[in-house]
């Protein structure tokens, strides 16, 4: 069992979870994910860490109540507890002081992109970060991300803050003002990585994304990660979740997220049945 000891709401549907996980806390870095699963009854899901304090112990994690097993986090509280929490997973970001990046989050992408940004900031890089949401009120971690970053841009799909558009329109600008990028990463839906991926192919810029597929095992056993990277499978649980961009096929990615919808519109159906006391047979 790991215990939550802080929680807070950034924006509608999106929560902040603070947990005790000091074996975790330990050796968290940069990219890594944590795969939780909240009671007996729920599935397994990724989370990625957003931060992590080895002296409290402590492990942050950022969520959107999406499904039933988002919902269901979102509704513990402080003292409550995660039944299994397992990680960190997957292959830890390549820092190095490449020069000048840009770091790009799209949605709750911002929280998974955020501890990325801080450690390319500390190795050295002039960090240019484009963050954006559907409307203003979807922006999250706007303060934090302003404090590890040289410039900050926020598009909003509606164009209620910053720029009127996609995270991608604003990189796109940026290259067309003269801004020079020795690599960007980019992280959010998978559509956003797929457009950032086109724009920084065109100028030929080292781009890494971070995929997030379905996933259960976690440790390569399943399958179910799996997505095709330079014409060759991939686990994204084990040899990623970072990869060449350029190299990724999205558009299998986006079919295989797509498989399970009906399934799982009918389980939040279900849920939604049972939280309210109705029938759920």
């Amino acid at each position: 069992m790991f215990k939550i000891v802080e929680k807070k709401e950034l924006a509608p549907k999106i929560k902040l979870v603070r947990i005790l996980a000091p074996e975790i806390a330990k050796k968290a870095r940069p990219g890594q994910f944590v795969i939780l699963r909240v009671d007996e009854k729920g599935e397994r899901f990724p989370l990625t860490l957003v931060d992590w304090s080895p002296h409290e112990g402590t492990i942050c994690l950022i969520f959107q109540e999406i499904g039933v097993s988002t919902i269901k986090l979102g509704l513990l509280n402080v003292g409550d507890s995660v039944l299994d929490l397992v990680g960190p997973l997957g292959r830890p970001s390549e820092i190095d002081r490449y020069g000048t990046v840009a770091v790009i989050g799209g949605g709750v992408g911002t929280a998974s992109v955020y501890p990325i940004a801080k450690a390319l900031k500390e190795a050295g890089n002039r960090v240019i970060s484009i963050i954006g949401a559907r409307s203003a009120n979807l922006l999250i971690l706007e303060d934090e991300m302003r404090q590890i970053s040289d410039e900050l841009f926020i598009s909003t799909d509606d164009g209620t803050k910053g720029y009127k558009g996609f995270v991608s329109d604003v990189l796109n600008m940026l290259i067309g003002k003269g801004y020079s990028f020795d690599a960007v990463w980019a992280v959010g839906p998978t559509v956003m990585m797929m457009a950032v991926a086109r724009v920084t192919k065109s100028y030929n810029i080292k781009t890494i994304v971070s995929l997030n597929p379905i996933m259960i095992d976690g440790t390569g056993m399943c399958g179910t990660c799996r997505v095709t990277v330079g014409g060759e499978t991939k686990f994204v649980c084990v040899d990623g979740p970072e990869f060449d961009a350029h190299q990724v096929d999205f558009d299998e990615l986006i079919k295989r997220q797509r498989m399970y919808l009906e399934e799982e519109r009918k389980a939040l159906e279900k849920f939604e049945k049972q939280l309210s006391g109705g029938n759920s047979n």
